[in-house]
């Protein structure tokens, strides 16, 4: 059976993106808090979805390698979701170092260290598919968030860079634009006043999934 590898699957769109294309794949979710991701692979082991995970810090290189490398040998991975990201909101004044670091080590060089590890697995089977959920804030820049759009506009580049450098491959690579969720991402931030007001995860998720027919880029909520 193919297998997906989610990273970010312990909650909000990751968990929503498993159960969808647990539809079609066998779910291998990917974040740090193994007791959140081992909630949600029994939840969808309960809806009679296949579902591992595994804890890994992406922002490290070497994790990256030391657990993806064994996936990729055990299992027919056939497409890597790169969900996990992090949003620090407010003044760039006011943004501590620790704060900007966090946001680029994961949304930026996450987001390439998990591809650059999958990639020579993908080329070798001459097919693959790698979606790289970065969201609006790729497209423009938002008020107080500054250094959260910087790291998505780096993440738009590195995908639209791929698309190319791939082509020919057999390895499709798609960027996701959504708005904002109605997710525990806001819960920590006074940044969304209203949060209820956006998308489920689950509408957005499906939504990916039935508009993820080979295109290069997906819109949603632009």
């Amino acid at each position: 059976m193919k297998s997906v590898i989610i990273t970010g699957g312990g909650s909000g769109l990751g968990a929503a993106l498993a159960e969808e294309y647990g539809k079609q794949y066998k779910v291998i979710l990917i974040g740090r808090s193994l007791k959140k991701l081992n909630s949600v692979a029994d939840s969808l082991n309960s809806q009679g979805i296949k579902a591992d995970c595994y804890s890994c810090d992406i922002t490290s290189m070497d994790e990256v390698q030391h657990v993806f490398g064994p996936l990729f040998q055990r299992e027919d991975v056939h497409m890597l979701i790169n969900n996990a990201g992090s949003g620090i909101f407010g003044p760039l004044v006011e943004l501590s170092v620790d704060e900007i670091e966090t946001m680029l080590d994961t949304n930026i060089k996450g987001t390439i260290f998990t591809t650059k590890t999958s990639l020579p697995y993908f080329k070798e089977r001459k097919e693959g598919k790698i979606m790289n959920i970065i969201s609006t804030a790729g497209l423009r820049g938002k008020v107080n968030e500054s250094v959260y759009c910087a790291s998505k506009f780096a993440v738009k580049g590195f995908t639209e860079s791929l698309v190319k450098e791939l082509d020919g491959t057999g390895i499709q690579v798609t960027a996701v634009y959504m708005g904002g969720m109605d997710t525990p991402f806001w819960d920590h931030s006074d940044h969304v006043k209203d949060k209820s007001r956006f998308k489920t995860p689950e509408q957005v998720a499906l939504q990916i999934a039935k508009e993820d027919q080979g295109k290069p880029e997906i819109f949603i909520d632009r």
